[in-house]
C-alpha cells in the first residue's frame, strides 16, 4: 500500500470483468492498477485474475486515503443494480 503523503490523488474506481461482474478498489495510479488487473503487470487481486480482461467503467477522484476507502466500502455496500446506475 502506498503511504499518504497528502500529495497523492486517491481514486475509488469500478471495473468490469469479462464475466460481466464488478469489482471496486482504490488506488494513487488508475493506469498502473489496471493494467495489474489485466496482468500486464505484477499485481492486481486474485478476483479479477480469473476474470480478465477487465475493463474501467468508473473512477472518482477523493482527496486522501482515507476518503477513498470510506467510498470505497459505501460502494461495496450497494446492490449490483445500484452499482450498475453509479456507473452509468
Amino acid at each position: 500500500m502506498v503511504k499518504d503523503t497528502g500529495l497523492s490523488r486517491w481514486y475509488v474506481y469500478i471495473v468490469k470483468c469479462v464475466d460481466g461482474t464488478l469489482y471496486t478498489g482504490v488506488t494513487t495510479d488508475i493506469e498502473r492498477r489496471l493494467r495489474q488487473h489485466n496482468g500486464d503487470l505484477v499485481g492486481g487481486a486474485k478476483y479479477t485474475r480469473v476474470r480478465r480482461p477487465v475493463q474501467m467503467v468508473w473512477r472518482e477522484e477523493q482527496p486522501d486515503q482515507s476518503s477513498a476507502c470510506q467510498r470505497e466500502a459505501a460502494i461495496k455496500k450497494l446492490s449490483r443494480a445500484e452499482k450498475l446506475r453509479l456507473v452509468d
